[in-house]
């Protein structure tokens, strides 16, 4: 599947325009973003997509160099099973 990258979005479109999948990780500050929404169309579901946005993600916000704060319940439970991203979470204050 491929992705379409925008700042503090990632998403997937059909040939129509409809958006199929979709995460959204806006800034909170300079250094720090929130995953706050995750989606995937019903005709998608059980295919790994919400895994797979969830990784392009993580690997964007650490390319970038940011923190992130999941509160998105996909990807609080998305970050408990990947610790190999837990260096880019945000530290409580």
């Amino acid at each position: 599947m491929t992705f379409t990258y925008e700042p503090n979005r990632i998403f997937h479109n059909d040939t129509e325009g409809r958006t199929l999948a979709e995460v959204t990780f806006p800034a909170v500050n300079e250094n720090t973003v929130n995953i706050n929404h995750t989606f995937v169309d019903d005709s998608l579901r059980g295919q790994g997509v919400a895994s797979q946005l969830l990784e392009a993600a993580a690997a964007q916000i650490a390319r970038d160099g940011k923190q992130v704060i999941p509160t998105c319940s996909y990807a609080v439970k998305w970050f408990e099973k990947h610790p190999e991203y837990q260096d880019i979470l945000a530290k409580p204050e």
